[in-house]
């Protein structure tokens, strides 16, 4: 019954999951009190927003790909992720 009543409200989160989301969500708050979209109108309805979100999330995109350009697609270990698919070209046994 539990079950069933959480998976109506939503899928569950583990504590990590629910920090990021309330974390993301009072940041989001906070920026919508001052936020403008990019022709410099206020965000006043839910077009606004959904407009609003589309433009920090590609600005989000632009952001990471000129930071993975300048810093590289480094693992941390001096191998670069990006020329790897991850498999060691052996067969699975």
């Amino acid at each position: 019954m539990l079950g069933q009543m959480l998976f109506a409200v939503g899928c569950v989160m583990d504590t990590n999951e629910r920090q990021i989301a309330l974390s993301v969500l009072g940041c989001l708050r906070e920026d919508l009190v001052y936020a403008h979209l990019n022709n410099g109108s206020r965000v006043l309805d839910i077009a606004d927003l959904r407009q609003y979100l589309y433009e920090q999330m590609g600005r989000i995109r632009t952001d990471g790909l000129v930071m993975d350009g300048l810093v590289g697609n480094h693992d941390g270990y001096g191998r670069d992720v990006s020329k790897s698919n991850g498999h060691n070209g052996k067969a699975h046994q």
